[in-house]
């Protein structure tokens, strides 16, 4: 393959001048017909296309958004970053995503490498922001808002479920369901996500007189939840949890392959296992996963919308949103009989 075409060789092509070609490849100057058509035809002939980003980096206003993930194993992510992109598309925004590690550190490359492109903004989702580096956003003037995650800091606008209160729904389920043995898989432990939700379900069962029978971690990966999943029941059969809350429906998905595949245990009526997030697989009858559901769409709404209006309307202060999510009963877990219709 040959070097790519120049704006210059375009010109020379259709005959007019360089600053033409630029006119007619965005830069808003208005041109006549017959000239619009002399240079989108050369361009086609030598297979020129404009460098929009050096066009958007040279003029400060990318309409670039960097959305830096940690991972993408996830399916609750996989569901969430599409609904983003299209909704920014839809906004007249790009997307450019950035892969990070969940160490403070790597984030912090990341950012900086991000900042470099000169983006109009910057959503973090399943990661967590520094202090030096809210400060370089905010001295660079780009708007950032956390997904799925929540920070201390009040200059850092969040969008995030009701962790807490989804912890505790859990805990009631278990609890009026007639569990005396609750367990629990937390997620990565640094995470504001995996912090609240066991907040609110031990809250929920401590409120019932009901305490923590065990505990594994789970890091939110599938093989650590596994792992644990075995630990927690590598024991006696009457010093087992009969119910078990786990962070999220990525490793409840493999708690419940150990329990029904390695162990012979049966769903509900040996083990009551409860996930959270309810991505699309939990509604599948191999899993048919009792879940507290993320509302996706209000959450993705939400951080568009919030971003949106600190990039274009200079609103800069800062917004927390906690949106409420139902549990979503199914087979996985047993139903109170109050409750059953």
């Amino acid at each position: 393959m040959g070097k790519k075409a120049t704006s210059r060789e375009v010109a020379e092509r259709a005959g007019v001048s360089q600053s033409a070609v630029s006119r007619v490849f965005g830069n808003g100057a208005a041109v006549s017909r017959e000239m619009d058509a002399k240079v989108r035809w050369a361009a086609a002939e030598l297979g020129y296309r404009p460098n929009v980003l050096a066009r958007a980096m040279k003029s400060g206003d990318s309409r670039i958004i960097g959305l830096v993930v940690a991972y993408l194993e996830n399916y609750f992510y996989n569901e969430a970053f599409e609904k983003l992109s299209i909704a920014l598309q839809t906004r007249g925004y790009h997307v450019m995503m950035f892969m990070a590690s969940q160490t403070a550190g790597n984030v912090d490359t990341v950012m900086e490498e991000i900042l470099d492109y000169q983006v109009d903004g910057i959503i973090l989702a399943s990661v967590e922001l520094s202090s030096k580096l809210a400060e370089q956003c905010k001295l660079a003037d780009v708007p950032v808002v956390l997904f799925n995650r929540g920070q201390d800091r009040s200059d850092i606008s969040s969008v995030t479920s009701d962790n807490r209160a989804g912890g505790r729904k859990v805990a009631e389920l278990f609890v009026r369901a007639g569990m005396t043995r609750p367990g629990y898989i937390a997620g990565w432990e640094e995470a504001s996500t995996q912090r609240d939700r066991e907040k609110g379900f031990r809250e929920g069962l401590n409120a019932a007189g009901v305490s923590l029978f065990a505990r594994e971690v789970g890091n939110y990966d599938f093989k650590t939840a596994q792992e644990a999943a075995r630990r927690l029941f590598a024991v006696p059969p009457h010093e087992r949890p009969d119910s078990v809350f786990v962070a999220n429906d990525h490793m409840a998905f493999a708690v419940m392959d150990v329990l029904r595949y390695e162990l012979d245990l049966r769903l509900p009526n040996d083990v009551s296992l409860v996930g959270y997030d309810d991505v699309p697989l939990a509604s599948w009858a191999a899993y048919d996963l009792t879940t507290v559901r993320q509302r996706i769409v209000t959450m993705v709404d939400e951080t568009v919308t919030i971003l949106i209006d600190q990039i274009e309307q200079s609103e800069r202060s800062a917004r927390r949103i906690h949106i409420d999510g139902p549990l979503i009963l199914r087979s996985s877990a047993k139903v109170p009989d109050a409750w059953k219709n």
